[in-house]
C-alpha cells in the first residue's frame, strides 16, 4: 500500500495535462494521413471511388482534406476543440463504412489485434476530446 499512497502523491499528470496529450496525440497523427493525401493525389482517386461505389459523387472524397487536416490542425491548437474532434470523429465513421466494413469483425494477420484497431482509436479519441473540451492548454482560445 505505501507504493500506491507513493504514487498518488508524487502524480504531477493533472486533468488538463491529459486532455492536451489526447488532443496533441489524436491531432497529430491523424494530421499524418491529411498530409499523406495531400501529398499522393492518388490517394483522393481512391476514396473518391469508395465514395463511387455506394453512390455518393466522388467530389465528396475532398471532405476527407476538412477531417484530416483542417480539424486535426484545431485539435493541436484548442481551436473549438469540441467541433474539431467530431469532425474528425465523422470521418473515422465514414471511412470504416465505406472502406473497411468487412473488416469490423476481423483480426488482424499481423499480430492478431484487431483489424480496424487504428480507425476504432481514432474514433474513440475523438469522441473522448468531444466529452472532455480542450482544457486550459491551448494556443487559440
Amino acid at each position: 500500500m505505501q507504493l500506491v499512497d507513493r504514487i498518488n502523491r508524487t502524480n504531477r499528470l493533472t486533468e488538463d495535462h491529459a486532455k492536451l496529450i489526447l488532443r496533441l496525440s489524436v491531432g497529430f497523427l491523424v494530421l499524418l494521413h491529411g498530409i499523406y493525401k495531400l501529398q499522393n493525389p492518388g490517394a483522393m482517386d481512391f476514396v473518391g471511388g469508395a465514395f463511387a461505389s455506394v453512390g455518393l459523387p466522388s467530389a465528396l472524397a475532398y471532405l476527407v482534406y476538412i477531417g484530416e487536416v483542417i480539424a486535426p490542425i484545431m485539435l493541436l491548437v484548442g481551436y473549438q476543440t469540441r467541433i474539431a474532434s467530431l469532425l474528425v470523429a465523422i470521418t473515422m465513421v465514414v471511412a470504416i463504412l465505406l472502406v473497411h466494413t468487412g473488416d469490423l469483425f476481423a483480426l488482424s494477420e499481423m499480430g492478431g489485434g484487431y483489424a480496424l484497431e487504428l480507425q476504432v482509436m481514432f474514433l474513440a479519441g475523438a469522441v473522448a476530446i468531444f466529452g472532455l473540451g480542450a482544457g486550459k492548454y491551448k494556443l487559440v482560445k
